[in-house]
């Protein structure tokens, strides 16, 4: 039978996929990509675009579609077989990825053709990119050197993986039996009814509380309960710890401490003085130095902001908080001084409202139209499959959703690439994305209702979406979200996020799940009016998660053990205005940084909100309206369609006109602009 991971037509063939397919798909691509580079790389003296680079780009694209689906279902329908031939395959993959980095032959072809005065600049691009990457994985290392280099990065894969395993493990083990209906006191009826769905499934009785986010959101805004909160902010922050009540072998500390010593090592073997100035290579940031500066920087202009923010909390609860209050007061005080809820906005925000809403936003904005497609494979049954075409009716690709909460699918809200774009050497392969969330699902027959910030989730993960699907670019490489600055690819993301807050969007997406009746103007109004409640509290946290990632990559020797959690409590003590408790161990969940991709990147997020507020400040500062004049257009042409063609900064500036200012941040979330804290 033919192996479906190996099927290079149409998308992948999911309902069909085995974890036996996952091995054997990957050991034969991997033989023949092997294969294609001995070829390249035997006539280098003839070196050329079409001879060495084009078939490299090519067996790129069939390698990512061969691994994407796998790596898919890996996070989305997690279960021990697949976990375990995933884990198998990893380390075939980074051997094979440091292999094709270190390959001197192939880095000299590359250098062959960099030396070519017939490339255009998407091609130079392509080419400089490749050149950077190949220092970057050890290409001028000796022997030794290069085989150490292999050994970090196939152990570092295995890690990542690890520490992801066990925060999903430690979020599935832990659930909280109640008995008692009291106890469950301002707790939406959507999580209640959930709650007693999973205790008759259990054959329990009473409510069965589990630590998906969607649950411990509403515990801690809701919850009249406090011992109920600070039960599940415990459970929520001692994940994968010490502290845990679950097993000590989901403990990451080890892992932690061994990926932080494994990156600074590797970083040294290349000629740099930390992971931070590895890390930063590729991005828009120049040294660690700008990067500290920018985030130290912007803690001193928002944390005021934040400890008036505090301060007012305290206040109005007539207490000092602890951490398990502070989200259900803010959700409180919200209500006294907006008049508006989260529970109170649901209804008007059901999830496929929301969606045909969006569909329309983008229509406007970069005439393209998005179709729902029946009877396509998936690996769930709440999956769905869009289309999206352009205003001459041509297909640019198409994307899958998956939005809810369930067990043994990975925490939080990502997009992924499912298939990279190609259009080179008569091969023309259009875009697909995952779109993946997290919401409360569908419960006794009512629709999943949104709150607002879910919204702004759907709305930035859309954003990644249209960056991955509209590119015009066709070498793989640079298509959509490859080759763009990490620092730079949040801003399609957070620029997104701003149309959630225009009166005229949140009018077209809006229909009370049971009259259809659009969201009232004064409930508007109110909504509007608390755009920036609590803002201060909310930035100094994202600040708090940045300058801990960054100083942690950046310190020789790295923090082991204790020492981690020290950093953590000194950039704290810096920032933070919300106390933590001594059995906070945040680091031991933080994914983005020891399992995914935003190792000292994390500041990303702040780095790329700059570019995306000064970016909506130009749609904003047309006189016909967000939708009037170009600049949907502009944005589209410079920002969406040259994916990482043109470097981002260069991007930016051929978009906006000049370089990015950090005044419509400070304006958009309340804090004020510099030209007003220079005044002051």
């Amino acid at each position: 039978m033919t192996n479906p991971l190996l099927q290079t037509e149409g998308l992948p063939a999911f309902s069909d996929i085995r974890p036996e397919h996952v091995e054997p798909a990957l050991k034969t691509v991997l033989a023949e990509n092997r294969a294609i580079v001995d070829a390249v790389t035997s006539e280098t003296a003839e070196a050329s675009w079409e001879t060495v680079v084009l078939p490299i780009e090519l067996m790129d694209h069939r390698l990512a579609r061969t691994w994407s689906p796998a790596s898919h279902l890996n996070a989305v329908v997690n279960n021990a077989e697949l976990r375990d031939v995933y884990n198998r395959c990893l380390p075939l993959l980074s051997d094979y990825q440091t292999e094709i980095g270190q390959n001197e032959a192939l880095y000299h072809a590359y250098r062959r053709v960099a030396q070519r005065d017939n490339l255009d600049p998407v091609q130079r691009k392509v080419v400089e990119d490749a050149l950077r990457d190949f220092r970057l994985s050890g290409v001028a290392l000796d022997a030794a050197d290069k085989e150490r280099f292999r050994e970090i990065m196939q152990r570092l894969s295995v890690l990542s993986a690890r520490f992801e395993e066990h925060v999903l493990d430690a979020t599935n083990a832990w659930s909280l039996h109640i008995r008692d209906a009291a106890e469950l006191a301002g707790l939406p009826e959507a999580n209640q009814a959930r709650a007693r769905a999973e205790a008759e499934q259990r054959d329990e009785d009473g409510w069965i509380l589990t630590l998906d986010f969607p649950t411990f959101h509403a515990v801690m805004s809701q919850a009249e309960n406090r011992q109920l909160r600070e039960a599940f902010y415990r459970a929520w922050v001692t994940r994968a710890s010490d502290q845990a009540s679950a097993s000590d072998s989901w403990d990451n500390a080890p892992v932690m401490d061994e990926i932080v010593l494994l990156r600074q090592e590797a970083a040294r073997l290349v000629g740099l003085d930390s992971y931070a100035a590895y890390s930063l290579v590729p991005k828009m940031a120049r040294d660690p130095a700008e990067v500290v500066a920018f985030l130290e920087k912007l803690a001193a202009r928002s944390r005021p902001a934040a400890a008036r923010d505090m301060a007012a909390l305290e206040a109005f609860a007539g207490q000092t908080l602890e951490a398990w209050d502070v989200a259900f007061y803010a959700e409180r005080l919200r209500r006294k001084t907006h008049a508006i809820s989260d529970e109170e906005l649901r209804p008007w925000f059901p999830v496929e409202r929301v969606m045909a809403g969006l569909f329309q936003l983008v229509e406007k904005l970069f005439s393209i139209r998005v179709e729902l497609l029946e009877d396509v494979q998936s690996w769930h049954d709440d999956v769905r499959y869009y289309r999206i075409t352009d205003a001459a009716g041509s297909d640019r690709g198409g994307f899958y959703t998956d939005l809810y909460a369930r067990a043994h699918k990975r925490g939080g809200a990502w997009m992924d690439d499912c298939i990279g774009r190609v259009d080179v050497c008569g091969r023309h392969v259009l875009p697909v994305a995952h779109l993946v969330c997290n919401f409360m699902p569908p419960v006794n027959g009512r629709p999943a209702l949104l709150s607002h910030d879910e919204v702004l989730t759907l709305f930035h993960e859309f954003g990644h979406t249209l960056h991955h699907l509209l590119t015009r670019i066709g070498y793989p490489s640079v298509a959509g979200i490859n080759g763009v600055a990490w620092d730079a690819v949040e801003l399609p993301s957070q620029f997104m996020e701003n149309f959630a807050w225009d009166r005229s969007v949140l009018k077209s997406m809006t229909g009370h799940f049971e009259t259809d009746e659009p969201l009232p103007d004064d409930l508007l109004e109110r909504l509007l009016g608390s755009r920036n409640f609590m803002s201060g509290m909310q930035m100094v946290r994202q600040l708090e998660f940045a300058l801990f990632d960054f100083r942690l990559h950046s310190m020789d020797p790295p923090p082991q053990g204790e020492d981690i959690l020290a950093l953590l409590a000194d950039v704290r003590h810096e920032v933070a205005v919300v106390p933590y408790p001594s059995f906070n161990r945040f680091a031991n969940s933080f994914s983005h940084i020891f399992g995914g991709g935003y190792a000292a990147g994390y500041y990303s997020y702040k780095w790329a909100e700059v570019l995306s507020a000064d970016a909506f400040s130009a749609f904003e500062e047309n006189p016909d309206g967000l939708f009037g004049g170009d600049a949907g257009n502009r944005f589209l042409k410079e920002i969406l369609e040259v994916g990482g063609s043109v470097d981002a900064l260069t991007a930016f500036v051929n978009f906006r006109g000049r370089e990015p200012k950090i005044d419509a941040l400070l304006r958009h979330s309340g804090i004020g602009s510099e030209e007003q804290a220079t005044a002051a």
